[in-house]
């Protein structure tokens, strides 16, 4: 979603969303509540997120926040979230944490290729496609380094683990692309 559902509160103050903003565990927050969250704990680390107590490293606001950025309440709100992204948004994550992300970046990613107002840029796109042929036609291939004809289920592993690189290298680009786009607005 490019913004928090209608009928919802933020889950910090209990009050209706002031530039709302979506952590990388898909729950919603407002801007100033999770910054608060943030700097109530140690501001050397990312917070985690009060719902599902995950360690969040990006925040990205939503359309409207992003629309409103003459406000100056939201344009503050908006530098909190660009400084809080550079600190941690850009950082290396586990691999762990990487898999807890997969889901929500690759269902932002579908949804901005699959929205016509919305591109990525061309060079993006283009690994993406690439990325997803090369380990389809791997996938599909006779060719394995573990045989399934000799090996039988145990011959999947190495298409799973393909198929497990193919999405974290998608979520990755993906990922860089919203630290940036965010981080410059």
């Amino acid at each position: 979603m490019n913004s928090p559902p209608e009928n919802d509160l933020c889950s910090i103050c209990h009050s209706h969303f002031t530039a709302p903003c979506q952590a990388n565990c898909s729950h919603w927050f407002c801007g100033n509540c999770i910054m608060l969250v943030w700097r109530h704990g140690s501001t050397l680390q990312p917070c985690k997120c009060p719902l599902c107590r995950r360690h969040i490293s990006l925040l990205v606001p939503s359309e409207d926040t992003i629309r409103d950025r003459n406000d100056a309440t939201v344009k503050e709100v908006l530098g909190n979230l660009e400084t809080y992204n550079r600190l941690f948004g850009g950082r290396s994550s586990s691999l762990v944490q990487r898999m807890q992300d997969l889901p929500f970046l690759l269902r932002r990613l579908l949804r901005e290729m699959m929205d016509p107002q919305r591109t990525l840029p061309l060079v993006i796109r283009a690994r993406v496609y690439i990325a997803m042929i090369l380990s389809a036609v791997y996938i599909i291939s006779p060719i394995d380094i573990i045989p399934e004809g000799v090996l039988g289920v145990v011959g999947l592993l190495d298409d799973l683990l393909i198929a497990l690189i193919c999405f974290l290298h998608v979520a990755a680009l993906y990922r860089s692309v919203l630290y940036f786009r965010h981080a410059g607005s």
